[in-house]
């Protein structure tokens, strides 16, 4: 049970084109989001379908191969965890993120 601690499973498309950032260390950094989508009938028994924008970052050997071979709209299924970190932008002013870290990925579709 200790894995299922901090554990993400998302299955979704991307929603752009991955920012690959080459680290100081010869490592390489993805970040890319991914949009899963939820359809359910409301009162009305009307479908409606919303959509969730999860912000992914994967570092190393994953980098590398998202880089490689995911585009915009590719179908994807990851396994991570969820991070939250914060920052201070140029201006000063504090940011908070979430985001999810990539450990797994498999590619779907064709």
């Amino acid at each position: 049970m200790n894995a299922l601690r901090n554990k993400v499973q998302l299955i979704g498309n991307l929603g752009q084109d991955p920012e690959i950032v080459n680290l100081d260390n010869g490592s390489k950094l993805a970040r890319f989001s991914v949009a899963t989508n939820e359809t359910y009938r409301n009162g009305q028994g009307e479908k409606v379908t919303e959509t969730q924008w999860h912000n992914v970052v994967a570092f190393g050997k994953t980098a590398e191969i998202i880089e490689s071979y995911l585009t915009k709209g590719k179908e994807v299924a990851i396994e991570g965890k969820l991070i939250h970190r914060s920052y201070e932008n140029k201006e000063g002013e504090k940011r908070y993120v979430s985001e999810v870290r990539c450990n797994e990925l498999l590619m779907l579709g064709k």
